[in-house]
């Protein structure tokens, strides 16, 4: 297997183990507090610091410090990439811990501004106050957790940091089914396993990091070159590859004027789309930055362009199956996954259309984790600022004019439809730079995918039977035969593949060379 195919399934499999705890971590708090005006307080608490670690820890900072660190490797010395990386991890924990203060004591403030509906009940403000104040110490931990993870993927060591994801889901099971019954209000115990998760996932790198001889002593240190083109790239990166996010949080907001429950509906709905997502587009980005960063620096645009075809290639190969298949089976997904006392009948079916929504924005949100750092790679970074602020306009039209019919669905089709046209915008710069230049063959693998989801889609949606027929079935019935459907369907998709002259060996490397 090529090495960057070998990279892609480790960071794939420990991606996969940890959404796949994710779901059971998902199971465990919808069995446990259904979905309700306290659920959407946590929700609310979880996504401020969750928001912007994506955005900043392991959004905008990955993709300013990797292309720089990687530079580094390549044309300094040890002691000046040492050097570098305790200068960034000083001055980044200086920024963070100055953060994390103003976020604990304007928790209220950030409630209001992003949750503003909840101003109407009080009794869910201020449970979502007190939340925050536990929950936002998480954006120092895993900011740090996403430091050490950069200096790991650009040494090779991909597992590890792919791994870690793995701790905050353990630590929420563990608050739900063991510190939950003791509390008084017992929501508030996965604030704490928001909080216990962070320090642990930090913990957890150190190891990895001593070995490497490159655990960081830090030391502020403004005026270090390197840690000035970090800062500098990463404002427009916040933008630039994070709009999906944003959107995410748009949505948010909207949806606490809507019905109670709407929050948490796109909450779960969010997050099993974030499953494909997961497993191949946050494998295919981490593995891609450091070596696109290579390649820059090494000056080999041909290779640069190559691994980015190879990257879309299965974008389009895995993003189809994954978007028919929420969209086909999103009713018995909930209903298997979720559905209990606590989260009714009526709550599958309302999740299920938010699911629906999201499920074509597979392949935008999949695409621009691509096509995202094939500018960052190269220390570019006002180009993407302006396609993410038009997308972002976008969303927040869509958002607003389709609320209203489709209520927090139509929240979910915006977010999905804003993310597909900041992709297209994506493509269609880094083609016009000539930076991509696609390979031959696309015409025949865009064939091969619409004949197989063709097949796939019809099988789905002509044999799986609907929403109303699996809530009266038994949990296991109801896994077992959604896990039948996944087979079947995943089956018709290889096979139809394979009959149409696809093969395995042609997605193993840039250029299908392996």
């Amino acid at each position: 297997m090529a090495p960057i195919a070998a990279s892609l399934a480790k960071v794939g499999g420990n991606t996969l183990i940890s959404r796949v705890l994710g779901f059971v971590r998902d199971l465990v708090v919808a069995r446990v507090f259904g979905a309700d005006a306290a659920t959407d307080a946590f929700f609310v608490a979880f996504r401020i610091p969750n928001l912007m670690r994506r955005l900043f820890a392991e959004g905008a900072f990955a993709l300013a410090f990797v292309p720089v660190l990687s530079e580094y490797r390549t044309r300094r010395g040890p002691q000046e990439l040492r050097g570098f990386v305790d200068d960034v991890a000083g001055t980044l924990g200086l920024v963070l811990i100055a953060v994390t203060a103003v976020g604990v004591l304007a928790a209220p403030l950030l409630v209001l501004a992003f949750a503003p509906g909840f101003a109407d009940n009080p009794g869910q403000q201020v449970l979502a106050t007190d939340m925050l104040r536990l929950t936002f110490p998480y954006l120092l931990f895993i900011s740090l957790t996403a430091l050490a993870g950069g200096i790991l993927n650009t040494f090779g060591h991909f597992g590890v940091p792919a791994f870690t994801p793995v701790l905050l889901n353990l630590a929420l099971i563990a608050a739900a089914l063991w510190l939950a019954p003791l509390l008084e209000r017992p929501i508030v115990a996965l604030a704490w396993g928001v909080l216990i998760a962070g320090i642990a996932q930090l913990a957890f790198q150190v190891p990895f990091l001593v070995r490497l001889g490159l655990l960081p002593r830090p030391r502020v240190n403004w005026k270090d070159p390197g840690v000035r083109r970090i800062l500098g790239l990463m404002g427009p990166a916040v933008l630039g590859v994070s709009v999906g996010q944003i959107n995410m949080l748009l949505s948010t907001l909207l949806a606490s004027f809507l019905a109670a429950g709407s929050i948490s509906w796109l909450y779960y709905a969010d997050r099993l789309m974030e499953f494909p997502l997961g497993i191949l587009g946050a494998a295919v980005g981490t593995v891609i930055l450091p070596k696109l960063s290579r390649e820059h620096s090494g000056e080999t645009p041909a290779a640069f362009s190559a691994t980015l075809d190879w990257a879309l290639r299965w974008v389009l190969v895995l993003g189809l199956p994954a978007s028919l298949g929420l969209l086909l089976l999103a009713g018995p997904l909930f209903a298997t996954l979720f559905h209990s006392e606590t989260f009714t009948a009526r709550d599958v079916d309302m999740a299920a259309l938010a699911l629906m929504a999201y499920g074509p924005g597979v392949f935008g949100f999949l695409a621009v984790k691509v096509l995202a750092p094939g500018y960052y790679a190269r220390q570019q970074a006002r180009a993407p600022v302006r396609m993410a602020i038009a997308a972002l306009a976008l969303n927040m039209v869509l958002s607003l004019a389709l609320m209203g019919p489709l209520g927090h669905a139509g929240l979910a089709l915006a977010t999905t439809l804003a993310a597909l046209f900041n992709a297209a915008l994506l493509l269609r710069g880094l083609m016009g730079e000539g930076i991509y230049r696609p390979e031959p063959g696309w015409a025949r693998l865009l064939i091969q995918a619409a004949g197989a989801g063709l097949v796939m889609g019809l099988v789905l949606y002509l044999g799986s039977p609907g929403t109303a027929a699996w809530l009266p079935l038994g949990t296991w019935a109801r896994a077992l035969q959604l896990l039948g459907w996944i087979g079947v369907g995943g089956l018709a998709y290889g096979l139809t593949l394979l009959a149409l002259g696809l093969r395995p060996r042609h997605l193993l490397g840039p250029g299908g060379r392996g």
